[in-house]
């Protein structure tokens, strides 16, 4: 059986993609959290776009839903975390 050289299906899979993008938004949110400068906050706000758009993919595509709405939870309260630190970022 042949290999994939590139990527597996699994990487292009709409709820593999929303949870992978999800997990990234969520270490960017960490990572400004920690390190609360304006380009860590930018860099999540792109993290949770890329993750919105795949969302939204997952659900189009009628994606296991019950793992779509945990990480859509997941992707929520690392928009709240994310809208805290801008807070912060913008005070300083």
């Amino acid at each position: 059986m042949a290999k994939h050289s590139d990527t597996s299906w699994k990487q292009d899979h709409p709820s593999t993609l929303f949870s992978n993008s999800v997990q990234r938004a969520d270490r960017a949110v960490k990572q400004a959290m920690s390190h609360p400068q304006e380009i860590a906050v930018e860099h999540a706000f792109n993290s949770i776009e890329h993750a919105e758009n795949a969302l939204l993919n997952a659900v189009e595509h009628n994606e296991h839903l019950d793992t779509v709405e945990q990480n859509r939870e997941l992707l929520e309260q690392a928009k709240q975390q994310l809208n805290e630190v801008k807070k912060i970022v913008e005070e300083q």
